[in-house]
Parts: structure tokens; C-alpha cells; sequence
């Protein structure tokens, strides 16, 4: 960080101020708590940790220092209040990638828009010359999951990636959450979570299966093989026909 955008030793001791009297709500709520799940001692933990969390960012920012104590999360799911039997489901995925070699991912994409040579209208032949519009070649030929099989001949690093399937009362109609359709999901009803992160790398299967039905026989795990692999950098790069997708 710049000496420039670094904060003032004065804001780093408004912010200790903060936290110590965060600290004292906290316990003057615990103190007066009603019961186990007391709104006001919920709140007053949440009001700590955020004054506790500005306060690490600036002491770290202003004097490369960290606090020797740390706020947990907590990234479980809320218990499933969803129908007992949807009759519709809605799977949010996300997968974030690095391009960690742009010229082979513009590479991919010069191969497609060669093999293509019919563009439809309105397509800018000359797209794969920048990564946006290489991305959006290969992102439009092949399917996510092939991409994610494949990411290393297209230039990507895998990063994080989570899968959420969610109960819904009844289908969507077209067209309607195609404006923002990652808005209002509703936690209480996901029906299963499946994460993938670098964070699980010390755990056996390096990803994180969260069920909200526990009735799953052991029986059901996937082997290997049907897992399936994916191919080696060296491996001819086939571009999906239009029948095959």
C-alpha cells in the first residue's frame, strides 16, 4: 500500500475506540440476554465483529500489525423449511477462474472463429484479438462444464467454486428473473450445497458436500471412474458440434 492511501495513526485509534466500546454493548447484552437466541446479543456480536474486523484492516494497513484474535463465520447452510416434495428446482452455480495464460485462451478462441466460417450478424470476426471477447467465443461455443474439464487448454485457473440446488413451488415462467437471476434466494431452501476450494486442500476429497436431507446411503458416494478426467494440455482441442450440444 502507498504511504499515500494509508490511514492516520489517529483513525487507527478511533478505531481501537470503536471496538472497545463495541466490546462493552456486547457484554452489557449478554448480561441482559432473554434467552439463547437474544436479538440484541446477536446483534451487539455482529457490531463487535465488524468494529474488530476495520480495526485489524487499518492496524494492519498502517502498521503491518494483525490482532492476535479472529471472528469465526459461519458458512452452514439454515435448516431446509422448503416443500417436502418441490416440484421444481433451481441450480445456482458459480466457478471463478484466473486467466493465467491470455495467449493461449486467445489461441482457443482464434481456432473457433476460424472453424467458424459462416458468423451469424451481428458477430465481430475479429473478437478473439482481445481476452473479453475471446472469452466470450469459448464461453459461447462450449458448455460450462466442459470448460471446467478442459480449463487448462483454454489459459484458466480454477479458483473457487459452489452449486447450490434450490426447492421452488412451482416452474418459473420464461422470462421472468432473466433480469437479475441471482437475486432472492432464499437459504431455507436449498436443498443441497456443494463447495470447492483451495481453503479444503488439507481434506482427503478437497471439496465440501453440505446435504439438507441426512438420508443419504453411504452406498451413493462416486467412485473415481465416475468422476471422470479431464485432458492434457497436449490433447486436440474439438470444438463441439451444434448436434452434440
Amino acid at each position: 500500500m502507498s504511504d499515500a492511501a494509508q490511514p492516520t495513526a489517529a483513525e487507527v485509534r478511533a478505531a481501537a475506540e470503536a471496538v472497545k466500546t463495541a466490546l462493552d454493548r456486547h457484554l452489557a447484552a449478554v448480561e441482559r440476554r432473554s434467552g439463547e437466541e437474544d436479538p440484541a446479543v446477536y446483534e451487539a456480536f455482529n457490531q463487535l465483529a465488524a468494529a474488530a474486523e476495520a480495526y485489524d484492516e487499518l492496524l494492519y494497513d498502517r502498521y503491518d500489525e494483525v490482532t492476535p484474535f479472529e471472528i469465526p463465520g459461519d458458512d452452514s447452510l439454515p435448516p431446509y423449511t422448503g416443500p417436502e416434495e418441490p416440484h421444481a428446482i433451481s441450480v445456482l452455480i458459480r466457478r471463478d477462474y484466473a486467466v493465467a495464460e491470455p495467449h493461449r485462451l486467445l489461441a482457443q478462441a482464434r481456432r473457433v472463429e476460424a472453424a467458424d466460417t459462416e458468423a451469424g450478424p451481428g458477430i465481430d470476426e475479429n473478437a478473439s484479438a482481445t481476452v473479453p471477447g475471446a472469452l466470450g467465443i469459448l464461453f459461447g461455443e462450449f458448455e460450462p462444464d466442459e470448460i471446467a474439464t478442459r480449463h487448462n487448454e483454454f489459459g484458466l485457473e480454477e479458483g473457487d467454486s459452489t452449486l447450490w440446488v434450490t426447492a421452488a413451488d412451482e416452474p418459473a415462467d420464461p422470462g421472468d428473473w432473466l433480469e437479475a437471476p441471482f437475486e432472492h434466494v432464499d437459504p431455507e431452501r436449498v436443498v443441497c450445497r456443494f463447495d470447492v476450494s483451495a481453503v479444503f486442500d488439507d481434506d482427503e476429497d478437497g471439496d465440501v458436500v453440505v446435504i439438507a436431507d441426512d438420508d443419504i446411503d453411504d452406498d451413493d458416494d462416486l467412485d473415481d471412474d465416475d468422476l471422470g478426467t479431464g485432458l492434457n494440455d497436449d490433447d486436440e482441442l474439438e470444438p463441439l458440434d451444434a448436434a452434440d450440444r
